[in-house]
């Protein structure tokens, strides 16, 4: 870590309690408890942004790692202050929590701007919350440093380890194919999840924690400790202490966060087999600070790093098992050269000082492999291009079957997950297995909120039919712990009135990753004509947050953060009401 300041920096909360007589009433409601010189002797005040709630399942345990980023900011003479932030459950909130992540944001971003607080730890784990906050902070420019939660145990049912979400969607088409019996899928429901934490496949909690750690904004080991283990709560004291030299040092988000950081987590994303979902999140965390980041960059800098790590769902292992053979750290070490060494961290040294050569040495080579000996040579987010998809679409190769991956054939046409829901079983649907699905009105206008239904799954009888696998093309997300050849976040969506709005039944369409193109069989004029007819639906809600999200949501290759909020506004104190 770098040497403190010898200059003192000029604390924010001198701006509330600094003053002898206007910072009174300010300084007279803070003491209880807290001596005299807690707001006279240039102590930094530290806020820790905690999303803890026994709704978010994955988050239910950051009281206890609050407390323990309490000791380090003490520790290090600073004045520590847990807030709590709006948390966002995956697995329990409707319609789906990306709905309300920019939601989260501006409450963070708030709650730093309004409060007397000179910089912050943030305390995320589910989804949305570590995204949501990183945007947040990004906006206000304090210290920051983000301490994750942790991913959960490995699942254990009759001699096999269980991946949350990989393996659910695994059973729950066997169950659908007649395979399994509902009591053994109830069994393995109670045995999935066997300790706090997040989930334990590289789903988009774990990609989300180990971009914190590849973005330089978190300690090292950040991404992959278990929850359970007690080396996360020394993680937590370390980066409390970490915080308020950071305070004194001066050293901002916005100081952290350079184009180089992106690059390297995009590159970091290929190496892990990381979640498509990490797309949205770092190109809205990048907006927030004017970083010039395009969704083309993660085809170019994904093309640079191979997959090296072999977790579901890409592979077979956990996030326990890749905590054990180095974390991210070895992933680091290997990558080498294809790193910038030179990006900047909140440690104050240089990027380089994340990898552990020793780590990599001893690292189980069946969960982390080597550039000579990848799982694959070419991994990460494909984007696509083509009349079907104008602002681009993503394709997660490493999860996709590798015949379907370039494929050409009949559009079996979807209007809505409704539509869906009511006719995918339906024994006279026209469908075989050569079939394109196409799903509308998912995206973040006409879901709202962009769900993760992109892994909508196949026909019941053709999985009877031992189908395992199908090309399906939505505007949709799909969870981070999914598979399958799916085409993602296609822009414009449906309901702005892109391509897919007007795909019909009987159209041919062609994918073909490897040329990173997805197109519509028919002529430019006949699309043109199609698209001048077509006609939006009116929108889904008219009041509160749902309208305001659909008014100014900004389509997937943007990052769909709201247009207003994209940009730095700072950390002005607001105007003094005493």
């Amino acid at each position: 870590m770098s040497e403190p300041s010898e200059k003192a920096v000029h604390l924010r909360t001198d701006g509330w309690y600094g003053r002898p007589l206007a910072g009174f009433a300010y300084r007279s409601w803070m003491k209880r408890g807290l001596p005299d010189d807690a707001f006279t002797d240039g102590k930094p005040h530290i806020g820790i942004a905690s999303s803890w709630s026994e709704l978010t399942p994955c988050n239910s345990h950051l009281d206890e790692i609050a407390e323990h980023v309490k000791r380090g900011v003490w520790e290090a003479g600073g004045i520590p202050h847990i807030f709590p932030t709006t948390s966002l459950g995956e697995t329990q909130l409707r319609p789906t929590a990306m709905l309300l992540r920019n939601l989260m944001a501006m409450d963070v971003e708030e709650s730093l701007r309004g409060n007397p607080v000179d910089g912050v730890v943030l305390l995320g784990g589910c989804d949305k919350t570590t995204p949501a906050q990183l945007m947040g902070a990004a906006s206000v420019d304090l210290p920051t440093i983000v301490v994750s939660g942790g991913p959960m145990l490995n699942g254990q049912y009759r001699g096999q380890s269980l991946g949350s979400g990989t393996d659910l969607w695994r059973f729950n088409d066997e169950v659908r194919s007649g395979r399994m019996s509902i009591e053994d899928f109830r069994d393995l429901e109670s045995s999935m999840t066997r300790s706090r934490g997040s989930c334990n496949t590289m789903g988009t909690a774990s990609t989300m924690a180990c971009m914190s750690e590849a973005l330089g904004m978190s300690l090292p080991q950040n991404g992959a400790l278990p929850a359970a283990d007690s080396r996360r709560l020394r993680l937590a004291h370390l980066s409390g202490r970490r915080a308020v030299e950071m305070v004194h040092e001066g050293l901002t988000i916005s100081k952290v966060l350079t184009r180089a950081n992106f690059e390297n987590a995009i590159r970091v994303l290929a190496a892990i087999g990381g979640s498509t979902n990490a797309v949205v999140h770092l190109l809205a965390i990048a907006g927030r600070l004017g970083v010039d980041l395009e969704l083309a960059d993660f085809d170019r800098f994904s093309a640079e790093s191979p997959l090296l790590v072999n977790l579901k769902p890409s592979g077979d292992y956990l996030m326990e098992d890749f905590a054990y053979s180095g974390g991210l750290p070895a992933v680091i070490a290997k990558l080498g050269d294809i790193i910038d060494g030179t990006a900047p961290t909140v440690m104050g040294t240089p990027f380089a000082s994340y990898a552990d050569p020793v780590a990599a040495e001893h690292a189980d080579p069946n969960v982390i492999r080597g550039l000579d000996d990848p799982l694959l040579d070419e991994s990460g987010i494909a984007v696509l291009s083509g009349n079907l998809c104008p602002g681009g679409a993503v394709i997660k190769p490493n999860a996709a079957t590798p015949e379907l991956m370039q494929h050409r054939g009949r559009a079996v046409v979807f209007e809505s997950i409704e539509d869906y829901h009511e006719r995918i079983d339906d024994p006279d649907l026209d469908i075989d297995p050569t079939c394109v699905l196409v799903l509308k009105g998912c995206g973040p206008k006409g879901y709202p909120g962009m769900a993760e239904v992109g892994n909508f799954g196949l026909p019941a009888r053709l999985l009877a039919d031992g189908v395992t696998d199908m090309v399906r093309i939505s505007d949709a997300r799909m969870s981070g712990t999914a598979y399958g050849t799916v085409v993602l976040h296609t822009a414009p969506e449906a309901a702005a009135g892109g391509p897919l709005a007007v795909v019909q039944d009987g159209d041919m369409i062609s994918l073909d990753v490897a040329n990173r193109s997805l197109n519509l069989e028919i002529d430019a004029f006949e699309l043109a004509d199609r698209l001048a007819a077509w006609d939006p639906a009116p929108p889904k809600y008219t009041r509160g947050y749902y309208r305001l999200y659909i008014e100014h949501v900004l389509q997937a290759d943007k990052g769909c953060d709201f247009d207003f909020l994209v940009g730095s506004s700072g950390n002005e104190i607001a105007r003094d009401s005493h």
